[in-house]
């Protein structure tokens, strides 16, 4: 969201990377001063990987002059967070120490990403092994949200440079994960777009694992038009399917629904307001609007806070695969950890079900509507300092988390993208939320929206620049 070559949609950058109008080396160095002006201000990352990046960047340009291409996000400057196994990178996934072998051998979804030849800035920041909602890491420091340079504010989690780096002008793409909200809250809290895929679509082989049965790849771009063209980029080598994101729909064709409560339950000032007027923009443009609360989410928001599946399913993970780790946990991390490990086999097995039966009513009372509408998360992102008192941490991170984690205890796709400012002048996302393995129909219905709404640049503006090393 600068305005430089790093912030061009993704379209335009392929096109003049091929057209010679715009070179890979351009990107990377545009990266490199916005991370030597702002990075250890900004500390999205925590492998940061220009000179690399640099390398690569003049191999990627020999390779356009001659005419090769080796895919859409040839050349482009893309993130990664660290929860990713990158060959030839560390992983620590938020983790005070290194994790080594295996987990710095690239699984398939990064090995698709890097066989088209983007340039990798490096690894960002994350919540240590992605459990938390806000973005806080007790162990490395926590990535600033760049809209309020005054205060050290969230940037969202568990994904917390992801947005971070976009806004600071260091990549064009970021990949992050979502168990739970962990691509949408950071994308909502920085002002950019973010898209989860239905768990499953996307292989997690690889990737450090929270909980095995809900996490899921996704996206952050600075508008959905970006994540459309990332998503079939990626989607096609890793599912083998044709499913592309097609023309955006007319509005007019569109019946969304719109909950009347749960989702509209603690939200910060002007969080609402602002979610509620860019839903009036677009029934005025002839969207059809329709009531409909989510069947069960009262269970699902119960079981959420019981634990649900990741506390157990991080507990089992740690104990047999990083035991000597378990020890060294960030406090917030290591509370829940400690309550799983006293979990019976039969709650286990009783919340899996659960579960799917959530999933199986949640896909029903969807199938009558194209999506549904919502505020994305409920909270202005925090203060660190609002967050030191004893149970404030957890009570933010299970606000922050209470809406985008019905999409994935209820088996949906999801998308997020910036429609306004809250009272204190925070980035607002509205989440679109969609039936299972239709993140191709979500991409393009929330091209239709933002062609309306604007993107994160047009209704955000550009944040301060003034930065404080």
């Amino acid at each position: 969201m600068t305005a430089s070559p790093i912030a061009l949609p993704l379209r335009t950058q392929y096109q003049q990377l091929r057209n010679g109008q715009l070179h890979a080396v351009q990107l990377v160095e545009t990266a490199m001063t916005a991370w030597q002006y702002r990075g250890h201000h900004d500390h999205a990352y925590r492998t940061w990987n220009g000179d690399a990046a640099m390398v690569q960047a003049r191999s990627v340009d020999e390779l356009l002059t001659q005419g090769a291409d080796t895919g859409p996000l040839m050349g482009m400057a893309v993130s990664i967070k660290d929860i990713y196994a990158v060959s030839g990178l560390p992983t620590f996934a938020g983790s005070s120490r290194r994790l080594g072998q295996p987990w710095e051998h690239s699984g398939p979804l990064i090995r698709q990403l890097l066989a088209q030849l983007p340039s990798i800035m490096g690894k960002t920041h994350t919540v240590e092994f992605a459990f938390g909602g806000l973005g806080t890491n007790a162990h490395w420091g926590t990535p600033r949200n760049p809209w309020d340079t005054a205060v050290h504010r969230t940037p969202g989690g568990s994904s917390s440079g992801a947005g971070v780096s976009l806004i600071g002008g260091t990549a064009s793409l970021a990949l992050g994960t979502d168990t739970a909200g962990s691509v949408r809250i950071p994308a909502a809290m920085t002002g950019v777009a973010g898209l989860k895929t239905t768990a499953g679509r996307w292989p997690t082989a690889g990737i450090v694992p929270l909980s095995s049965t809900l996490d899921t790849p996704g996206l952050l771009a600075r508008c959905v038009d970006d994540l459309a063209f990332a998503f079939d980029a990626l989607d096609q080598g890793l599912t083998g399917h044709e499913d592309r994101v097609l023309s955006p729909p007319p509005l007019a064709s569109l019946t969304l629904g719109v909950p009347d409560s749960y989702f509209w339950d603690d939200c910060s000032p002007g969080v609402a307001e602002a979610v509620q007027q860019a839903i009036r923009q677009l029934e005025a443009a002839g969207v059809r609007l329709v009531p409909l609360d989510i069947p069960r989410t009262g269970e699902a928001l119960t079981l959420f806070q019981e634990g649900g599946l990741a506390a157990a399913e991080l507990a089992e993970f740690l104990n047999s695969e990083l035991p000597d780790t378990v020890d060294r946990l960030d406090a917030n991390v290591a509370a829940r950890v400690r309550v799983a490990d006293q979990m019976p086999a039969p709650e286990y097995i009783r919340r899996r079900r659960l579960i799917t039966a959530l999933s199986t009513d949640a896909c029903e009372a969807l199938r009558h509507v194209d999506a549904v509408l919502t505020p994305t998360v409920a909270i202005t992102p925090p203060a660190l300092t609002s967050l030191e008192p004893a149970g404030a941490y957890a009570k933010a991170n299970m606000t922050a988390l209470k809406n985008t984690m019905i999409a994935n205890f209820m088996g949906l796709c999801a998308l997020t993208l910036p429609v306004g400012r809250d009272a204190e002048n925070m980035p607002v996302g509205l989440q679109v939320m969609a039936g299972p393995m239709q993140e191709s129909r979500l991409l393009a219905m929330g091209i239709s929206i933002e062609h309306l709404l604007g993107n994160g640049s047009a209704i955000l503006g550009e944040p301060e620049a003034r930065v404080v090393q």
